[in-house]
């Protein structure tokens, strides 16, 4: 698996973007990332259980991560119309700010190695990237568990400090 220190790969996908008819889809690359830091998340599949809860509450911060100046992206190994399907029959994901990525190739998940070997989806992958697309912070759970989205945006902005943070760091705290 990739981990602290690695680049991020680079890739090309088909996200969704919107539920307007004819803006449906847009292309996202690697390059769009450069320059700002990143946080992509990965869950197994749509049309699932645990997944919508994690996307709804990663919505329900967006704000936070645009106050850090960070993209924020969700990703599965589902198609770019999967995604749509989903998205306009699940009503708390109607209205996501952030892009959802189609690895329908699972060339990306395959090279972050954030695969089940049983199935090929993707693991509850959450990885946060600097600017120069080096990979700062990851965290990977069993598919049954869900994420603690305020925990991201906590390491996040203390990888922002540059600084020393000790245990139960929150933000506003003073660092090391």
């Amino acid at each position: 698996m990739k981990g602290i220190g690695d680049k991020f790969p680079e890739f090309k996908k088909t996200a969704v973007v919107s539920l307007e008819v004819g803006k449906e889809f847009k292309t996202v690359t690697s390059e769009c990332l450069k320059g700002k830091w990143s946080v992509i998340f990965w869950w197994p599949m749509d049309f699932t259980f645990v997944c919508p809860t994690e996307i709804v509450g990663f919505n329900e911060h967006y704000d936070g991560f645009v106050k850090l100046g960070a993209n924020l992206l969700g990703a599965s190994t589902d198609s770019e119309y999967v995604h749509l399907a989903w998205r306009n029959s699940h009503p708390g994901l109607k209205n996501l700010k952030f892009p959802m990525l189609a690895d329908t190739s699972k060339s990306l998940s395959e090279e972050l190695g954030i695969q089940h070997p049983d199935n090929k989806v993707a693991y509850r992958a959450t990885f946060i990237i600097d600017p120069e697309g080096i990979i700062r912070w990851v965290n990977v759970n069993e598919l049954a568990i869900g994420r603690n989205v305020p925990e991201v945006l906590r390491v996040l902005e203390a990888l922002q400090t540059g600084k020393l943070t000790p245990c139960n760091w929150q933000p506003g705290q003073a660092t090391l």
